[in-house]
C-alpha cells in the first residue's frame, strides 16, 4: 500500500518540477502575467509534494510510549499545510499578479512561446494526474466521486489529484487568457486569466482543508470496517450479540475501534480472553489496517442508551 502512496506523490512532484521551471523560463520570456501565476502555481505544488513524502515517511514510524498508536495522523497534518500553501501561496500570488497585470496591462511577447509551454505543461500534469486517477478510481468503487473523496482517508491520493486537475483548469484557464490577450489586443484578458487561476486555487485549497481537517481530528473509518467486524463478532459462538462498533480512522493505514459485545453469562475470565484473541485475529486478518480492536462487555440495553445519547449530541 505504502509504495502506491509514494508513486503517486513521486510522479506528481517530478511532473511539477519541470512544468515550474519551464513556466518560470517562459514568463521571463514573454511578460506573460497567467504564465507567471501558473509558474508560482507548480512551484507551490512542487513543494507541497515534497511535504506530502516528508508526511508519508514521518507516519510510518512505529509506534512508541509517547505515541502507542502510531504517527499516522502526522500525514494528515502535513496534508492540512498543503492545502494552506495553496490558499494563502498559489491563490494569493495568481490573485495579486492578475490584480497587478489588469492595472498596468501590458502586451505579451513571442505568445507562441507561451502555447508551446502550456502544451508541454498540459502533458507532464495529464501524466501527474492519470496515476493519481486510477488509483483513486481503484478506490472509490461504486461511490460517486464527491461521497468517494468525502469517505476518502488517502490524504495523499486526493490532494494530489485535487492539485493536478486545479493545474489543468489552471493552464487552460491560462491559455484562454493569452489567446484573448493576443485576438483582442487587450492584455487585460491575460490579467483575468491570473484572477481564475486564483479563484481556481482558492475553492481547491478550501475543499482540501475541510476535508483534510475532518481526518486530523479523527475521523470514524469507512463504513464497511464497522460492519465486518460486527458480522464477525456475532459469528463467534461465545458472543450472544455484537451491540454496536466505534471506530477512528488514526492513519492511511491504521484504524482503531471498539466493539460492545454481550457475552453469554456462563463464560469465564479465560473464555472471554481466548474469545477476544479470537475476533483480534480474524478481524486483522480482512482488514489488516486495524491496528488496535478494544472489546467492552456491555448489555445491548447499555449500548443503546449511548447511542442514543451520541446521536443526540450530534
Amino acid at each position: 500500500m505504502r509504495a502506491g502512496f509514494d508513486k503517486v506523490v513521486i510522479a506528481a512532484l517530478l511532473g511539477n518540477a519541470a512544468v515550474a521551471a519551464t513556466k518560470f523560463v517562459a514568463a521571463a520570456w514573454t511578460g506573460s502575467s497567467a504564465m507567471l501565476s501558473e509558474g508560482v502555481h507548480s512551484l507551490v505544488d512542487t513543494s507541497n509534494q515534497l511535504l506530502l513524502l516528508y508526511g508519508l515517511r514521518r507516519a510510518q514510524r512505529p509506534p512508541d510510549l509517547s505515541h502507542p498508536f502510531g504517527y499516522g495522523r502526522e500525514l494528515y497534518f502535513w496534508a492540512f499545510i498543503v492545502a494552506l500553501m495553496v490558499f494563502a501561496v498559489g491563490a494569493g500570488v495568481s490573485l495579486y499578479e492578475g490584480v497587478a497585470h489588469i492595472r498596468d496591462p501590458h502586451p505579451i511577447d513571442r505568445p507562441l512561446v507561451s502555447y508551446a509551454v502550456l502544451a508541454a505543461s498540459l502533458l507532464f500534469e495529464g501524466g501527474s494526474w492519470w496515476v493519481a486517477l486510477k488509483r483513486f478510481r481503484q478506490a472509490k468503487g461504486r461511490r460517486g466521486w464527491m461521497q468517494a473523496f468525502r469517505d476518502s482517508k488517502d490524504a495523499t491520493t486526493f490532494t494530489v489529484l485535487f492539485e493536478d486537475t486545479a493545474a489543468m483548469l489552471g493552464l487552460l484557464l491560462a491559455f484562454a487568457g493569452i489567446a484573448l490577450s493576443q485576438w483582442t489586443a487587450d492584455p487585460r484578458y491575460d490579467g483575468y486569466a491570473s484572477l481564475g487561476i486564483g479563484a481556481v486555487l482558492a475553492v481547491t485549497a478550501i475543499l482540501l482543508a475541510r476535508e483534510t481537517k475532518g481526518l486530523l481530528l479523527g475521523e470514524a473509518a469507512q463504513r464497511q470496517v464497522a460492519d465486518d467486524i460486527l458480522r464477525i463478532a456475532n459469528a463467534d459462538p461465545a458472543i450472544r450479540r455484537a451491540n454496536g462498533v466505534l471506530t477512528q480512522q488514526l492513519g492511511q493505514e491504521s484504524i482503531m475501534a471498539a466493539l460492545s459485545a454481550d457475552f453469554h453469562d456462563a463464560l469465564t475470565t479465560p473464555q472471554i480472553e481466548a474469545c477476544i484473541l479470537r475476533l483480534e485475529a480474524a478481524v486483522r486478518g480482512e482488514h489488516p489496517d486495524v491496528i488496535a480492536l478494544f472489546v467492552k462487555p456491555q448489555t445491548a440495553q447499555t449500548w443503546e442508551r449511548r447511542r442514543l445519547r451520541l446521536e443526540a449530541e450530534a
